[in-house]
């Protein structure tokens, strides 16, 4: 076999070298030779005898644990020998175990080329040692992998193309991911579960050299350069696995000039695979994109963040050296028109700052403005210039700090039950304390009310559930005594208590807290006290709202038939006390004045979905409504005309509850919904998107989502969510986000099945 030559072969003095190479590291470890291998160095050779490059392609389906050892000496000899590349292919099957195959991977140092590592079955263990480790091919295909969060940072430096589709459990990136592929030109993630703007683009800004990127398959591609799908929706293949030539290199010696770009360049371009499995996938629908994409153009297997709202125009403005998204090249007019609707419908940096700063350098020109300040205020007024320049300043710091960290920093609260070895509670409901940073209260799905320290996570005060089983719906803090707070549960009982009562964890001394009963409101839902603490009202399911007396304790009035519909919740004005604002599901907020007996609204505005919530801005300049499933406008509080619609984009869902909260006193808003994932923070002036914060569980079958939500009212661009575990076990999770820290600085928080990690928006 060995002298068997073809005819058309110039030099056969390659062929029995190579094979006999081989067959002698056979004999020193008493193992047969492969026949698949033999004729792997037979190809070799035939390539190197007609002076082509000499590639050795290797198929991880034919070896067997005897051949490891014999290949194994090959290929760490291999950077000294006469062939020039090496192909380490798998197709179906392997019979070696992970750590075997990254030893053969790792032999090779300067000549490995292709790694395709399709569908390869070892786990995480495999995946997380070869994403930390790094290897020094130049095409790497992982196509079907069980990435959960990628986080490759080992050394990748040759690398010049990566397939992660169909990778669907793949939903992010690690903060650190891609700092070692500086060579990375071509990326291809298409039907993988990556759904976050911000923290994508963020983590592909590390890669200097990319020029393409696929998120999805274009099958109508006319004279658009690097299509990586072929008309007739066939799959293209980077190699012809059994040694012929490939379509690829027939098309290169064809084209040699195709795209602009050189012969390896073309070959790892047309080298990203499309899979025609639409039947199996549940993403494999026709997608149409942005209005910078003609309509002819139909994409296939897209990842979920192909359908965010202006998805396109976001990537290419974010990533300023791509060529190519999606197939479709990238022209100066595309990118002239992304770069418009980027500023029209998104913030590159928090309060309108254009660039990027560095804190220490704003902490200096702070103390270099005050100097002169001081010494220039004899003919102004120093407290106004003070004034101004500490709002300007904290400001540019709050920027600095939130452009310096798309990750942004979750916590998720641990706080456990009463008694040693309780498990932990069950929050539903929760409130920030309005004068002491420190404290939030939170009710639980099993009717306790508890007071805590969220800073350091101590237990300031207890009050169990007294009765029947009910959950807590409700909790409002008085603002003239800030040790009392109203709560309310869906069993209709309402209740003041008094927490200035001795920290304790025993649940004798905690059960005597003062408490006052009021009236039951039936199937309640809501409860908010106004702005003097002289009445509280409540809301539930039903067209009716209570008002109280909150010194005497009696019910006062029963408002009916305010809506069409039962009144989720109720509001007062911040500042003035007989204003308030009711949102139904009958699609309507109404303002109401008690000094005008709430008979007729002040004025009713509209919704096209029933009505979740509505809230006062902390200056009662305008109303915050937030409608089923994203629909999220802020009106002037005065009429109720429209100030700003903040295009959040639906699901389809009629389940979908939203709720939204001001942040940053009134500059930002922050909503999230029930059937997401998300946080959507926005800026309330502008309407523009400032970020989306993903939730994600550790887990690999762990959803949640967004319950509800607060901003804290004492640190810019904090706020803390209420999270839902739905899978595999039902759980509520109250999660404090820090938006100017990033992740990198945490440590990981866990919780057995439930734990917490993040993508920013993250």
């Amino acid at each position: 076999m060995d002298n068997c030559v073809p005819g058309s072969i110039e030099d056969s003095r390659f062929l029995p070298r190579f094979q006999q190479w081989y067959i002698d590291r056979c004999r020193r470890h008493g193992v047969l030779p492969n026949r698949t291998l033999l004729s792997a160095f037979f190809r070799a050779a035939v390539r190197k005898a007609r002076h082509q490059l000499c590639r050795l392609v290797v198929f991880l389906d034919d070896l067997k644990d005897a051949d490891f050892l014999p290949l194994l000496d090959i290929f760490l000899e291999i950077d000294s020998s006469e062939i020039d590349e090496v192909d380490i292919l798998h197709e179906s099957s392997c019979n070696l175990n992970g750590e075997r195959v990254l030893l053969l991977l790792r032999a090779i140092k300067q000549k490995l080329r292709v790694v395709d590592l399709l569908d390869l079955p070892f786990g995480k263990d495999f995946l997380g040692d070869l994403s930390q480790r790094g290897l020094t091919c130049q095409l790497l295909n992982l196509r079907s992998s069980h990435f959960r969060k990628l986080n490759m940072v080992g050394k990748f430096m040759q690398l010049r193309t990566l397939n992660l589709d169909f990778s669907t459990s793949l939903t992010s990136f690690q903060e650190d991911c891609f700092t070692c592929m500086p060579n990375l030109k071509f990326l291809s993630l298409c039907e993988t579960r990556i759904a976050n703007l911000w923290t994508t683009t963020s983590a592909l800004s590390k890669l200097p050299s990319l020029m393409e990127l696929c998120f999805q398959n274009c099958l109508l591609c006319d004279d658009t350069g690097p299509c990586l799908a072929s008309p007739g929706g066939k799959s293209i293949d980077f190699l012809d696995h059994r040694g012929e030539p490939s379509p690829l290199e027939v098309l290169s010696d064809a084209m040699p000039g195709w795209n602009g770009l050189v012969d390896l360049q073309n070959e790892v371009s047309l080298g990203i695979k499309v899979m025609q499995d639409e039947e199996s996938s549940s993403l494999s629908k026709p997608v149409h994109t942005s209005s910078i994409v003609p309509k002819e153009y139909i994409f296939y297997h897209p990842s979920p963040i192909c359908y965010e709202k202006h998805y396109r125009e976001f990537v290419i403005a974010s990533l300023a050296g791509l060529r190519v998204l999606d197939n479709l090249p990238i022209k100066k007019v595309d990118r002239e028109k992304a770069n418009i609707v980027f500023s029209h419908h998104f913030e590159r940096l928090p309060y309108r700052r254009k660039n990027k700063e560095n804190v220490v350098s704003i902490l200096q020109s702070r103390e270099n403005r005050a100097s002169c300040t001081h010494i220039q205020n004899s003919r102004r007024s120093a407290s106004h210039i003070s004034a101004k320049s500490q709002y300007f300043y904290s400001r540019s710091l709050s920027a600095a700090k939130v452009g310096a960290s798309t990750w942004a920093l979750l916590h998720p609260l641990s706080i456990l039950g009463r008694t040693s070895g309780a498990e932990s509670f069950r929050p539903r409901q929760f409130e920030y304390h309005p004068t002491d940073a420190s404290l939030m209260a939170f009710g639980t799905l099993d009717g306790e009310v508890v007071v805590i320290n969220h800073e350091n996570e101590n237990l300031v005060s207890y009050i169990p559930s007294l009765g029947a089983m009910s959950s807590v719906l409700g909790l409002c803090w008085l603002k003239t005594y800030p040790s009392k707070l109203i709560s309310g549960s869906d069993n209709g009982s309402l209740k003041l208590f008094d927490i200035k009562s001795i920290p304790s964890r025993n649940e004798q001394i905690c059960s005597r807290a003062h408490s006052v009963t009021f009236d039951e409101f039936d199937h309640l839902t809501s409860v908010h006290v106004n702005s003097t603490d002289e009445w509280f009202l409540a809301s539930g399911y039903s067209r009716n709202v209570a008002l109280y007396d909150i010194s005497s304790g009696r019910q006062l009035q029963v408002f009916t038939d305010m809506h069409q519909e039962h009144i989720n919740v109720v509001k007062f004005a911040n500042h003035s006390p007989s204003i308030f604002a009711t949102s139904s599901f009958d699609k309507d907020v109404k303002m109401w004045d008690l000094r005008q007996k709430p008979i007729f609204p002040c004025y009713t505005a509209s919704s096209s979905r029933g009505n979740v919530m509505v809230c006062f801005s902390p200056d009662d300049h305008y109303l915050l409504v937030s409608a089923v499933d994203n629909e999220v406008k802020q009106l002037l509080a005065a009429d109720g005309r429209l100030h700003l619609d903040f295009n959040i984009g639906s699901t389809g869902s009629s389940q979908n509850y939203t709720r939204s909260y001001y942040m940053n006193g009134r500059d930002y808003i922050v909503s999230g919904s029930c059937d997401e994932n998300v946080v959507h923070i926005c800026c309330s002036q502008t309407g523009r998107r400032l970020r989306d914060l993903s939730l994600e569980g550790k887990v690999s079958g762990t959803s949640m989502f967004v319950q509800s939500l607060r901003g804290d009212p004492f640190r810019d661009f904090h706020m803390s969510v209420l999270a839902a575990y739905i899978r595999p076990s039902s759980k509520f999770e109250i999660v404090k986000v820090n938006l100017m820290a990033s992740n990198g600085h945490t440590k990981e928080y866990s919780d057995d099945q439930h734990s917490l990690s993040y993508s920013m928006g993250g």
